[in-house]
């Protein structure tokens, strides 16, 4: 069973009661689910999975002056619950996984997360927080929050990057996937430096991923889930697999063969499958950005759509 559904159905066995119950005074303040680290947040646990940090478990967020007055209670009545549950063995924390369910304070779960307790306000706020952190407070669910304090911050993150940021965001890294993918690739191959091609190819599928996940405006999760998640997208999820193509291609340098220092300036070189590849990945990304308005030029180049995107703003 998906972690998720699994903590859903423990909280409404065990966990509304016990708050109900034991502490109807606050009840109206708990905001329960699960959201946070960890793939069963993401949907994308499996049985890989299991060995840490999975288990019957729930959150439940205080405001700080209910979790100051009422939190260690709350947390003595949550550990008094069944730890086994519908089948599955008590949750097995590592010791960096602690402290992720429970009673929580509500302001310092996202303090801890994104690095201040609230939405961000102004542009370089939001470039001050990092996408993974806000993929990471937005993931997973909440199954009931009487006061809406705790989703009244959720929906504000999820409401996206403004304009602006998301622009540039854009921008940057559809330069980043042309520096890497479209120019220094070739380059590291020409001259045989075979970890710098790689890194180079590494660049251009982290950033070719996180291009996709702005086109979608949805954050991008932690890089271990990035390529995961793209199956969930609905602009350009296609691009997913044909990244995965590159990892599937026979080594190409033979292809590099006999390649002089002013060869393949201003063609590709066809014989490496990869660059098809890579020029396959950035033709899809330049038809969607056309057919979004965001950029008016044709040619393959990420690069030269950047001035277009900036031109937005």
């Amino acid at each position: 069973m998906k972690g998720l559904e699994l903590s859903q159905k423990y909280y409404e066995a065990y966990g509304r009661q016990m708050i109900r119950t034991q502490f109807p005074e606050i009840a109206d303040q708990a905001a329960v689910g699960l959201v946070g680290f960890g793939s069963e947040c993401l949907g994308f646990d499996d049985e890989i999975s299991s060995d840490h940090d999975y288990g019957p478990s729930f959150c439940i967020w205080l405001p700080r002056g209910t979790y100051l007055q009422c939190g260690n209670r709350m947390q003595a009545a949550y550990d008094a619950l069944p730890k086994e549950f519908m089948g599955c063995a008590a949750r097995v924390e590592e010791e960096q996984g602690k402290g992720r369910v429970g009673a929580l304070c509500l302001e310092d779960f996202y303090l801890e997360i994104l690095g201040r307790d609230g939405v961000p306000k102004t542009d370089a706020e939001w470039f001050a927080v990092s996408e993974t952190a806000l993929a990471t407070a937005t993931n997973g669910a909440v199954f009931e929050d009487p006061c809406g304090k705790f989703t009244g911050i959720r929906e504000g993150l999820l409401a996206y990057y403004p304009k602006e940021v998301w622009l540039k965001k854009l921008a940057e890294s559809l330069a980043k996937a042309a520096q890497a993918g479209q120019y220094n690739y070739a380059r590291a191959m020409k001259r045989g430096e075979r970890i710098a091609a790689e890194i180079a190819l590494t660049e251009f599928v982290k950033e070719a991923m996180q291009i996709v996940y702005l086109l979608n405006k949805k954050y991008a999760p932690f890089y271990k889930w990035m390529h995961r998640g793209m199956q969930e997208l609905a602009i350009c999820s296609e691009i997913g697999d044909m990244l995965a193509l590159l990892y599937q291609i026979p080594d190409p340098a033979a292809a590099w063969e006999g390649v002089g220092a002013g060869d393949f300036l201003y063609h590709l070189n066809t014989d490496d499958g990869r660059v098809l590849v890579i020029e396959a990945v950035c033709n899809v990304l330049v038809q969607t950005l056309n057919e979004m308005g965001l950029s008016n030029r044709q040619d393959n180049f990420l690069q030269n759509h950047v001035g277009e995107i900036l031109g937005e703003i």
